[in-house]
């Protein structure tokens, strides 16, 4: 007779989804009642208009019946709905105490490759990037076409936090961005 190794527990499954509709189809509530249906909770949710796409991200979590169950459900949805899924099993977001969490501001004349020198300058420096939002606007005042992000990054606690400062104003200074970089307050 042999044993069959246990499930995890309800915390200890989770599921990743993401869903791409048109807002008049709300894919927040579509993908939100399949998970409440499911049995599952809806453990962290983010939801983003890009382009003429509504974009949902969400993180389920439940039993591993429930996930399953959920998983079934969502391979239905795409079937016969509007909606463009993916999902897969992923664990638990880990706490990293030996980060700390700074906020990066940055304003600029919109030019291609704005937002890969930002993320290659963090890479290259071991610094996590742990959310971001960018965009581009048209200024109201003079038309000129802008770039805006907004990045909260997890510096390494032993890293040396002015020489890192200096570093990264130097270069957006040699790039021609507005930036600036504080501590996260909340």
């Amino acid at each position: 007779m042999s044993e069959t190794a246990p499930r995890p527990s309800s915390s200890d499954n989770f599921l990743l989804i993401h869903a791409f509709g048109k807002p008049s189809g709300s894919p927040l509530l579509a993908i939100s009642k399949r998970i409440a249906d499911a049995g599952c909770n809806l453990a962290e949710a983010r939801v983003s208009a890009l382009g003429s796409e509504l974009c949902v991200l969400a993180l389920a979590q439940g039993s591993w019946d429930a996930i399953a169950k959920l998983e079934n459900a969502l391979a239905r949805l795409e079937r016969d709905g509007d909606l463009r899924l993916g999902h897969f099993r992923t664990n638990a977001h880990q706490p990293q105490p030996t980060l700390l969490p700074y906020v990066i501001e940055v304003i600029a004349a919109d030019k291609p490759g704005v937002l890969f020198q930002l993320a290659e300058f963090f890479a290259g420096r071991n610094i996590s990037i742990e959310q971001l939002h960018s965009s581009r606007y048209r200024a109201m005042q003079t038309g000129a076409d802008m770039f805006s992000a907004q990045i909260t990054i997890g510096i390494p606690n032993t890293m040396h936090i002015a020489a890192l400062r200096d570093d990264f104003l130097e270069f957006c200074d040699g790039l021609n961005l507005d930036a600036i970089m504080d501590p996260m307050k909340f």
